[in-house]
């Protein structure tokens, strides 16, 4: 038996005026031509949620998901098409949202708790489970203009989540929180799942989309591309962002003593690479040539995630090897006999440095990997592990 849809979005487009006019002078000069172009945010877009169902929505910046929350949450109108909402719907959007900046925690909670649709005796019953979850009762009297943003998510999360909602509607301002309350917020959400409720998330992490949701959207340029699973949904977003990444610039520094002329991921075979596979054997190749000879250098890497979280770093030094003296053109191979990387996308960082740490060369972004897991587990770090029982 399927659950009912609670959210229903039906040939959505959203069309913004952008004006171009940059000053007053044009404004004056231009008025009866103002500069105006339109952007198309969502083209026909067409998606069903229901109890029960977790849907991440994923794309690039740019790419409409956020713009389709806020009209699944009715917090803007679409140019085009139909949204049908059924029972009650909390939204944690824009940063600070619903709040006045000149009341107080407390006066806040009762103003957003109002507009997700509690009364004032409904409120009261559960303020203080609010602020105990928010954490922030020494500031609850205080005015939320002086609050950080790390508190502004915090409570506006509490309220949200205690205003038994039936949908969920979550933007990246999760990620504003500290560590210890995003997991008190995962937590919240994963009995929120357990309960039936719809959530939709909106997230730039693949990881936090495959650990939540049950099913995955797909945006590119306000057009929906995929609507599935969450791991085909995470596999074509990836393959975006690889596709990109090919034809994005990479960072270079150079001092002129030793300058990088190639660099390349390749497998055993030398041929170079973008996909391998979790335990794959992969080798990393750096043309280099040397203005002058120098003795005493130190060639270093680092892998990190689409999010730009680092890894992993292996500098020569620290392993323990001791590089020949260079002058003119040579090559630099490094191999990873067990590539260790669970299933992702990974970007590679490579410096050539002299003997005090101070770069002669780097590229930043210099290679992009995509890596297929093995299907045993998830997340960036593939362990090798076995299992035994005892009794």
């Amino acid at each position: 038996m399927s659950m009912p849809e609670v959210v229903r979005v039906q040939d959505v487009s959203k069309v913004f005026k952008l004006h171009r006019d940059t000053s007053v002078k044009d404004r004056v000069l231009h008025s009866s031509r103002a500069r105006v172009e339109e952007f198309r945010a969502l083209d026909n877009v067409n998606v069903d949620v229901s109890l029960n169902e977790s849907v991440g929505l994923m794309g690039h910046n740019g790419s409409g998901k956020s713009t389709l929350l806020k009209i699944m949450g009715s917090i803007i109108r679409p140019t085009s098409g139909r949204v049908t909402t059924r029972g009650r719907m909390a939204a944690l959007l824009e940063l600070g949202a619903g709040f006045h900046q000149d009341l107080t925690g407390r006066e806040n909670v009762f103003l957003n708790a109002s507009i997700l649709g509690m009364t004032r005796a409904e409120t009261e019953a559960c303020f203080d489970e609010i602020v105990a979850f928010s954490g922030i009762e020494q500031f609850i009297d205080t005015q939320v203009k002086f609050y950080s943003s790390g508190m502004y998510v915090r409570l506006a999360f509490a309220v949200a989540v205690h205003s038994d909602p039936d949908v969920l509607l979550v933007d990246e301002v999760l990620a504003v929180g500290d560590e210890p309350f995003q997991r008190k917020c995962m937590d919240k959400i994963h009995s929120f799942q357990t309960e039936g409720r719809a959530i939709v998330l909106v997230s730039h992490s693949a990881e936090q989309v495959e650990s939540v949701c049950t099913r995955g959207v797909v945006l590119d340029h306000g057009k929906l591309v995929f609507d599935g699973s969450t791991s085909d949904a995470v596999r074509i977003l990836r393959e975006g962002f690889q596709r990109d990444a090919l034809i994005a610039p990479i960072h270079t520094e150079e001092t002129g003593v030793i300058s990088i002329r190639d660099i390349a991921m390749t497998d055993q075979g030398g041929e170079p690479i973008r996909v391998a596979r979790t335990g794959d054997t992969i080798c990393i190749r750096i043309d280099l040539t040397a203005s002058k000879r120098i003795e005493d250098w130190v060639t270093a890497f680092s892998l990190d995630t689409n999010l730009g979280q680092k890894l992993h770093y292996y500098n020569s030094r620290n392993s323990g090897a001791t590089l020949p003296a260079i002058e003119g053109d040579a090559t630099v191979i490094i191999t990873v006999p067990t590539l260790t990387l669970g299933e992702g996308m990974y970007r590679m960082n490579v410096s050539i440095d002299d003997a005090g740490g101070q770069p002669f060369a780097q590229r930043d972004g210099a290679w992009d990997l995509v890596v297929q897991g093995n299907g045993i587990g998830s997340g960036p770090v593939a362990l090798d592990s076995s299992i035994v029982v005892e009794s």
